[in-house]
């Protein structure tokens, strides 16, 4: 997914989380987090929900926004519904290409539960409604596709042990000027954060690392790495700008990013249809 339309969360309490402010994902913002699952009992939906076409010729971004206890997806398409709700890249959601997964809503709702949701709760309430709504049927399965394999490069991995304790959450952050901070995270909690936040292709932990670290990274992005803007000439003539992101990880965290074919687990599409009404 390009990423003009790629989805970005906020940091919340959980990895993403939903923040303190009104919005939950915006194109404006850049900061990223990566969910925890959710406990078996917990089980939030919407109360209520409208769903109508968007208007795609209007000048807008794509987002959620929580405000009060109102949450509203603006300007999602099917497919970036599916994946934001479901923590994928778009490229692991399969389907007929006669689908409707193209297609553009505006989605507004009141949870059944008081306050704000966080990102798990909020994933969990547009997969109700994707089931709900647009009648999703969906089974997973195992396909090789291009991806990026997070690998140990030449000297070994540069990873701090976590000073955090076991039960605490995970963080996964990063803001505009491309300064990703991660905490209590293992590689594999890397590898999906990376891909749901701004790689082109999914990502695959193939370093053999087990531990949870704690670590910041420092990256000139380009235009396919940011919702921010990017000065693609400000940032060559900068001598003191960071390097890119491929450079970055092996120099600061002795990583590397590998362009590959693995398996990777897809959400293949069994049947889907345009929303019933509201």
């Amino acid at each position: 997914m390009h990423t003009a339309t790629r989805l970005i969360a906020i940091t919340l309490l959980v990895v993403p989380v939903l923040a303190q402010s009104s919005s939950l994902v915006s194109p404006s913002q850049s900061q990223v987090s990566v969910p925890l699952p959710a406990s078996p009992d917990v089980g939030p939906s919407f109360d209520v929900a409208t769903i109508k076409p968007s208007d795609t010729s209007a000048p807008h971004g794509t987002g959620i926004r929580s405000n009060g206890n109102n949450v509203a997806a603006f300007n999602f398409s099917v497919g970036e519904l599916i994946a934001y709700s479901y923590g994928l890249h778009a490229k692991q959601v399969i389907t007929e290409p006669s689908s409707p997964l193209g297609a553009h809503f505006d989605i507004e709702g009141v949870p059944n539960f008081a306050g704000h949701p966080n990102l798990t709760q909020s994933r969990r309430m547009f997969q109700k409604l994707l089931v709900s709504r647009f009648k999703l049927e969906f089974h997973y399965e195992s396909r090789e596709l291009p991806a990026y394999a997070i690998q140990v490069a030449k000297g070994g991995p540069k990873l701090g042990l976590t000073t955090r304790k076991p039960s605490d959450r995970t963080g996964f952050s990063y803001n505009c000027q491309a300064v990703l901070t991660v905490r209590n995270a293992s590689v594999a909690d890397v590898a999906r954060g990376m891909q749901e936040a701004f790689l082109d292709k999914p990502v695959v932990d193939q370093t053999g690392l087990h531990d949870r670290y704690d670590f910041d990274l420092k990256w000139t992005p380009d235009e396919s790495q940011s919702y921010c803007p990017v000065d693609p000439a400000h940032s060559s003539n900068d001598p003191e700008a960071p390097p890119g992101l491929y450079t970055a990880i092996q120099e600061q965290i002795g990583l590397k990013l590998v362009p590959t074919k693995a398996a990777v687990q897809v959400m293949v599409i069994d049947h889907i249809e345009a929303p019933s009404e509201n």
